[in-house]
């Protein structure tokens, strides 16, 4: 088994989550600076172990008191919670390039099993600056996850009421996350 070691490159790494807003629209968020590690053995993907964390405190929506309410305790809890990480305990292959990635997720200190749907988008070797100087090249990875949650599992359950029984945010929650890794050179 040789097992190779992936680090996400946190500029080109973000995850971004969607909700339906006002029983009438859909509001996204991101965060970028998404830090993770991925271990993977090329002969057999499925026993991948992959490690992310996100820095809840730089959510951003386009609209700053939003992303002032998101970090409140009403939703992310940020002063408390600062970090949302997810740790993988299964990988299914169905597919050439698709995979279910099983895992536990945590935000605001509350922990529950979410799985990804992974799609792979291939690697490439590339250039690699340090200090102004091309000094590659190294190779990259790239992976699109999908997860649907429910944001009260997580104890992200502020809501208010709007017309006819509405309202304002979505309990379920789309997330995606756009990893672009890095292969560590083998020691």
């Amino acid at each position: 088994m040789v097992t190779t070691k992936w680090v996400f490159e946190p500029g080109h790494t973000g995850a971004e989550f969607c909700a339906r807003h006002m029983m009438v629209t859909y509001v996204r968020g991101q965060f970028k600076n998404v830090r993770g590690v991925m271990e993977v053995d090329p002969d057999e993907p499925e026993k991948a172990r992959v490690e992310a964390t996100i820095d809840a405190t730089q959510v951003y929506t386009g609209q700053p008191e939003r992303d002032a309410h998101l970090r409140s305790a009403d939703f992310f809890d940020v002063d408390n919670h600062p970090t949302w990480t997810f740790d993988s305990s299964r990988v299914h292959r169905v597919s050439a390039t698709g995979f279910e990635v099983t895992g536990d997720l945590t935000v605001r200190g509350v922990t529950h099993p979410v799985t990804f749907d992974v799609s792979y988008l291939g690697q490439w070797d590339t250039p690699w600056w340090e200090d102004g100087q091309d000094i590659g090249p190294r190779r990259r990875a790239g992976f699109m996850a999908k997860a649907r949650v429910n944001r009260h599992d997580f104890g992200v359950s502020w809501n208010d009421v709007v017309d006819r029984g509405g309202v304002v945010v979505s309990d379920m929650i789309d997330v995606i996350v756009d990893v672009e890794a890095v292969l560590e050179p083998a020691e």
